[in-house]
């Protein structure tokens, strides 16, 4: 398998069906809106947006299986999968904050190796195979040099539905605003981990999360230059709920920050 030519046609795919997102935006009818659970919100742009994307992923390479958020096909690969979410950031698109990505991993196995993160309304894509480096639109991208984490500035999601670790995750917060530069909260983790990579924060992490919402940034992380973990130790970061990015300088000051006040008993 090519994962170059692999990678700049799910490129061509993102962008397309972002493009879609884009127009869709600038007259969105809010009535439109549909709830999955509390706080969960979907519309008709994220389910015509995933089934633009695996029409076009089918196409591309047939073998592969899908493992998507809203549930256009179910179909699992024995061995490749992708992992879609088509509008990772629905809420913010919902109320026409224009922070919404595609975002579209590869996996072959455990392992996620072409990945792309599409930011529609800035009209950047980053993106990242395994062992060709990270970009964002064709210019390679690295991850900070900031040494230490007071130098550093930590994006976070806060839980929207899930609020029995409320009390744990706000020492935590605010462990993080008297050790570093600040916290922001975007409301996309994909554009997180493609933040992360890009150098524009040294940290990222968030708990509550599903593997379409960090498939696709893993790997634009760890090609960048990045490191990827749970909150307090190694393990499945895509399908384990939890996740820590980092520039690696500071992954274990964050995982020694978080350690202190997490103490979550269904691990």
């Amino acid at each position: 398998m090519n994962l170059s030519q692999l990678s700049q046609n799910l490129n061509i795919i993102a962008r397309r069906v972002g493009g879609f997102i884009r127009q869709e935006a600038q007259n969105f009818d809010r009535s439109k809106i549909e709830m999955k659970g509390f706080n969960d919100l979907v519309s008709y742009v994220d389910k015509q947006a995933e089934e633009q994307l695996v029409e076009g992923l089918r196409e591309l390479f047939p073998e592969a299986g899908f493992i998507t958020e809203e549930g256009t096909d179910t179909t699992k690969g024995e061995r490749y999968n992708w992992v879609i979410d088509p509008l990772d950031g629905t809420t913010n698109f919902t109320h026409s904050l224009p922070i919404f990505c595609v975002s579209v991993g590869l996996m072959d196995g455990d392992e996620v190796v072409v990945g792309v993160v599409y930011d529609p309304s800035r009209d950047e894509c980053f993106s990242a195979y395994k062992g060709g480096g990270a970009y964002c639109n064709d210019n390679p991208i690295k991850v900070s040099e900031a040494p230490a984490l007071k130098d550093s500035l930590i994006a976070t999601g806060f839980p929207y539905y899930d609020f029995g670790l409320t009390q744990q995750y706000l020492q935590i917060l605010g462990a993080f605003m008297s050790k570093s530069h600040g916290i922001r909260r975007l409301g996309s983790a994909a554009l997180d981990l493609a933040y992360v990579a890009a150098g524009r924060c040294e940290g990222f992490f968030e708990y509550n999360l599903n593997p379409w919402d960090v498939a696709g940034g893993t790997i634009i992380v760890l090609e960048a230059g990045g490191r990827l973990s749970k909150f307090t130790s190694d393990g499945d970061y895509v399908f384990g709920r939890e996740i820590v990015a980092s520039n690696s300088n500071i992954h274990s000051e964050m995982q020694d920050t978080i350690k202190e006040h997490w103490k979550q008993t269904a691990e």
